[in-house]
């Protein structure tokens, strides 16, 4: 096999939804200031016992029922999560023995926001090099767990979910190859750290670092699969802001495309962000089979990841 394409999507979300009402009710905030400042109108919360491996295996369920594989079929389970309670066993173990799988390896990537990005290029790689022929790939946060109820900056901003795909070898690619880097120096702009762990940025700087350098790596990401924005027909972008979303976007050229925005709905879900907005763009019939795709996620270590994917 020359290289593999994602063959079905998968998502989930919680139950409960939190609106800027809500939330106002908690913290000195208000609709207004919500929307205008980071374009969210509601976040889903998970409930105390819906936990990241949780959240991950309802979405990878889906997503197998929907590629026709079996479960025995697959071979590699990656999960992109860094708000995972446990170390061990981690989330993709948790979620293999949830899904009844029969031997996969199994690996959990924390590269934060741009989580999901990575382990697709990661399970790509894995089927060009002959170890992998069929693999879940995960995307899953819980991410109010790590967030800190009395700071507004951030508690406005974040959901829980996650999004999964079913990634198999094929002979014609569907995955193009993958940009990825980061800017260690400035990797303290997004931290969850302390005990207990919470989440706290840089807000500024995280956006100056956004809307100006992004646009052009995501260009480059097109060229690295031999196509023009202009011909893409969705972009998916990690779902941090709609106010980075919206001029990034518009930056990058992509003049004929989708841009999703489940941002407004779902918040800033993390690693979750792209396959969870991907798959409602799918299921919603916004994109149709063999688009052509951006997937394109930053955040967290000022890392970035992308890669143009046909939709499934």
């Amino acid at each position: 096999m020359t290289g593999s394409r994602i063959l079905a999507l998968g998502h989930y979300q919680p139950s409960a939804v939190l609106t800027n009402d809500d939330l106002a009710k908690i913290v000195d905030t208000d609709d207004a200031w919500i929307r205008s400042r980071v374009g969210i109108r509601t976040r889903h919360v998970a409930a105390p016992d819906e936990t990241v491996d949780a959240m991950a295996a309802a979405a990878a369920a889906k997503a197998l029922a929907a590629s026709g594989l079996a479960p025995q079929d697959i071979d590699l389970v990656l999960v992109a999560t860094c708000t995972a309670a446990d170390r061990s066993p981690n989330a993709a173990a948790r979620v293999a023995a949830r899904l009844g799988l029969s031997a996969p390896a199994t690996m959990d990537l924390n590269v934060v926001c741009s989580g999901f990005t990575h382990a697709l290029a990661t399970a790509d790689h894995a089927i060009r090099a002959g170890s992998t022929t069929n693999a879940l790939v995960i995307g899953a946060e819980k991410f109010t767990d790590v967030v800190d109820w009395t700071d507004r900056t951030t508690c406005v901003l974040v959901g829980d979910g996650a999004g999964a795909a079913v990634v198999s070898a094929s002979p014609d690619p569907e995955i193009g190859p993958v940009l990825w880097g980061s800017v260690p120096q400035m990797g303290g702009a997004v931290r969850i750290e302390g005990e207990p762990a919470r989440f706290s940025q840089e807000g500024q700087t995280v956006y100056r670092w956004a809307t100006t350098q992004l646009p052009a790596i995501a260009r480059q990401v097109c060229e690295r699969s031999g196509i023009t924005p202009a011909d893409l027909a969705g972009v998916v972008l990690h779902q941090a802001n709609l106010r980075i979303i919206e001029p990034v976007a518009e930056r990058l050229g992509a003049v004929n495309a989708v841009v999703a925005k489940d941002v407004v709905d779902s918040g800033n879900t993390s690693a979750a962000s792209v396959p969870l907005a991907l798959s409602k763009l799918v299921e919603r019939g916004e994109i149709a089979a063999g688009d052509p795709v951006l997937l394109f996620a930053f955040g967290g270590n000022l890392s970035y990841a992308g890669q143009v994917v046909r939709c499934p």
